[in-house]
């Protein structure tokens, strides 16, 4: 299964016992750190030289595996460790701890002993002692490392504990951390009777750990171990081996096979796999939280690394510790799997928004699950809240690349589509009567192929009205230049082209309001379903947490009624506390729970509009900004066609300077060059209804009145004064002459003959 522990053909080396004290092996702790399943742990502690390595391999389905050895000689340095998985729960990893066996002569310090049986008791969520013969008081001496735990173990941190100011000592809450408890008799051989009564292997254990009255010193140190057995675990459980062979044969018990040992001790070995495998429960650290092989190696070497500094491993710094290690790397976790997914979307950009989208809503899901599946005692949501900023973040510049993108691509589809007729233009194909209704029906038929391509992403229909702003001026130019178009015309086609481009507008406006709504229901529905992750996730801590507070509740009632049956009442008054203090903070941890809820689900929500109105900005910022920048452009377009024209009439000017400026809708007349030695022509109007003259006849010595501009909007014929028309000569045959006007000359210049 993912996640789950590699193949182990032998165990290794978790903690060392050198010279310099307990040390952490690397290698092992690489093992751990690649499971990610959850763990439940079994460490077996206990004198050396009574069989202990037997009981693990046992445990791990093989004959062989952890050093049994048959001297005196203790085969088991530091603490070794077998991952498997697990026989009866899929998806656990069984993790199994051989510990160097206690009082070992060949040991210089004995304090490494007490150190070995602690980090047994607070790596495990089963603690197995194994001893050899009975359960006498000599048996229970021999575990007085388990009254020292007091001095080797804090609950809370200093400055905890100085806050809360309660004067209960510490010990009482072991039983709400501490693992459950089995004691492995090995090579039992006696009856259990008690009072000639045939009892069961747990009334034995029950009964070797009675209390006895009184306070004398001697009593008070026989009570003390039993004491500490019975307060600090929470389960109790008893299992009497009787030999596994003969005497002669135990030197090759670690060769022999399970046929050839003895059928009563094999039964009880199976009792005690199936109870273990059964009964022990996934390792849990302060507040419910369940360890996995992660988070595991991080305890590990967090409770290791305090033992050498000197101080003493407080349950609660060493979880503080190892949710800060393990929530940065779910947190990590979580975005590199945005990243990765976000990725492979950046190879079919541009895309629309609506796939960008719901591609960001399904990986920002993924994410939160690999954070909430890895991280524990995320205290406020602290890495909750950088993941989500974290993928806010990267999400903005997701967006404006794929605007970017979109961009240049509309652009690019824009300028090729567009190529002929940008050509057409610079060879004046246009520059004609009609240019203006060609040009207008290659530029529609250029705009539907445009809105026929697929791949323009989200800025497609705004680049389209942005490029079709740029080519006003373009249209207009062609527009005006059009003779075959009245004025009239004209004015109506600009007023078309006009509401084309607002509707255009319109049409990119609508896309983009769109859009954002789909962005704006996408958000929100992805923020509620990572709520509800977040709340499920939470929901189950809560259930642990209260398992575990009643599971120690339920074993300080049963002490208590033991205590009062058999009339230890000042035990029992003390123990009174205890539960009224257990009940006091069950009642407090449900008032936080519900106030914690209200906050998340505060803060989720403000969560989703910071989101929502973040990435809303960035796309408005975004068409703010493209919005100045097309106006530049069309402005700069504008100007260079306002200077085109005008170079273009100068030219026209230096070509013809006899040519007089077009005058449309005017009354006026336009100016007639004056003709040498002939007086001027001064205003001759077209007449309605009278024949044009369209040119002067050649006279001798006179030059040729070329041609007179016509003139339109003059009044009727009716009202033009009768001397203004020019009558036709008798003298010259066929050739109407320039009489003189009334008022306009004194005669014919020298040298000139009067017609």
């Amino acid at each position: 299964m993912s996640g789950g522990p590699p193949s182990m053909p032998a165990p290794v080396c978790l903690i060392e016992n050198t010279d310099r004290g307990l040390q952490t092996v690397g290698s092992a702790l690489e093992i751990l750190q690649g499971i990610q399943q959850p763990v439940v742990v079994v460490a077996v502690v206990g004198l050396y030289r009574t069989g202990k390595s037997y009981l693990m391999n046992r445990l791990a389905g093989q004959t062989s595996g952890f050093a049994l050895g048959s001297t005196i000689e203790s085969k088991t340095k530091g603490i070794w460790m077998w991952c498997v998985p697990h026989p009866s729960k899929p998806g656990h990893t069984l993790v199994l701890l051989d510990t160097e066996g206690l009082g070992d002569v060949d040991k210089g310090d004995s304090k490494n002993d007490a150190w070995i049986f602690c980090l047994g008791v607070l790596l495990s969520s089963t603690l197995v002692y194994n001893s050899r013969g009975t359960i006498d008081n000599q048996a229970v001496e021999k575990l007085h490392y388990v009254a020292e735990l007091t001095n080797q173990i804090r609950v809370k941190s200093e400055g905890a504990r100085d806050e809360d100011g309660e004067d209960i000592s510490e010990d009482c809450e072991f039983v709400r951390f501490f693992p459950g408890f089995v004691w492995a008799v090995r090579d039992f051989t006696l009856e259990r009777k008690i009072n000639g009564r045939d009892v069961s292997e747990d009334e034995y254990l029950d009964f070797s750990l009675q209390l006895k009255k009184g306070l004398a010193p001697k009593i008070v140190t026989y009570n003390l171990p039993r004491q500490c057995i019975r307060n600090f675990f929470p389960t109790r459980k008893c299992f009497t081996f009787p030999f596994p062979t003969s005497a002669k044969n135990m030197t090759q018990l670690d060769s022999m096979s399970e046929s050839q040992l003895c059928p009563d001790f094999r039964k009880v070995a199976d009792r005690f796999c199936t109870y273990v495998f059964t009964e022990s429960r996934v390792k849990t650290v302060q507040g419910g939280h369940k360890v996995t092989g992660s988070r595991f190696s991080h305890l590990v070497k967090i409770y290791v690394d305090t033992i050498n500094s000197g101080s003493v491993p407080c349950l609660e710094n060493a979880v503080v510790a190892m949710a800060e290690i393990e929530n940065q790397s779910a947190m990590n976790e979580g975005l590199h799997l945005y990243e990765q997914g976000m990725e492979q979307l950046k190879a079919e950009f541009p895309t629309d928004l609506e796939s960008l989208s719901a591609e960001h809503s399904r990986l920002s899901t993924m994410a939160t699950k690999e954070f909430l599946k890895r991280s524990f005692k995320d205290e406020g949501g602290k890495y909750m809240a950088q993941l989500a900023e974290k993928v806010a973040n990267l999400y903005e510049q997701l967006i404006t690349q794929n605007m970017d993108t979109s961009e240049k691509m509309c652009r690019k589809l824009l300028s090729d589509l567009y190529a002929n007729i940008a050509g057409n233009i610079k060879q004046g194909v246009y520059a004609k009567p009609g240019g203006y209704e060609a040009y207008c029906r290659e530029r529609d038929a250029m705009v539907a192929k445009y809105r026929q391509h697929r791949k323009k992403g989200m800025k497609g229909e705004e680049m389209l009205e942005e490029f079709l702003q740029e080519k006003n001026a373009e249209a207009n130019s062609i527009l005006m230049a059009d003779e075959k178009l009245t004025d009239a015309e004209k004015k109506m086609a600009e007023n078309a082209q006009q509401v084309a481009l607002l509707e255009q507008a319109n049409r990119a406006a609508v896309e983009s309001s769109r859009q954002l709504e789909s962005l704006v229901q996408e958000e929100r529905r992805s923020h509620e379903e990572n709520l509800r992750h977040l709340q499920e996730k939470r929901q189950e801590e809560i259930a642990v947490l209260a398992a575990e507070q009643q599971r120690a509740l339920e074993s300080k009632l049963a002490e208590q009624q033991q205590l009062l049956r058999r009339g230890f009442a000042d035990q029992e008054a003390e123990l009174r506390e205890q539960i009224a203090q257990l009940r006091e903070e069950k009642a407090q941890r449900e008032a936080e729970e519900a106030q914690l809820r209200a906050e998340n689900k505060k803060r989720t929500a403000q969560e989703a509009m910071q989101v929502l109105s973040s990435v809303a900005g960035i796309y408005f910022d975004y068409k703010q900004k493209k919005e100045e920048r097309r106006k530049a452009q069309v402005e700069a377009e504008r100007v260079k066609y306002a200077y085109k024209q005008q170079a273009a009439r100068a030219q026209q000017a230096a070509r013809d300077p006899r040519g007089g400026p077009k005058v449309t809708g005017q009354p006026e007349v336009a100016h007639v060059p004056k003709v040498t030695g002939q007086p001027e022509v001064a205003h001759v109007p077209k007449v309605t209804g009278q024949p044009e003259v369209a040119h002067v006849p050649k006279v001798t010595g006179q030059p040729e009145v070329a041609h007179v501009p016509k003139v339109t909007g003059v009044p009727k014929a009716a009202e033009v004064p009768k001397e203004a028309v020019v009558p036709r000569p008798k003298e010259v045959s066929g050739e109407p002459k320039v009489k003189e006007v009334s008022g306009t000359s004194k005669g014919p210049p020298p040298g000139q003959t009067e017609v």
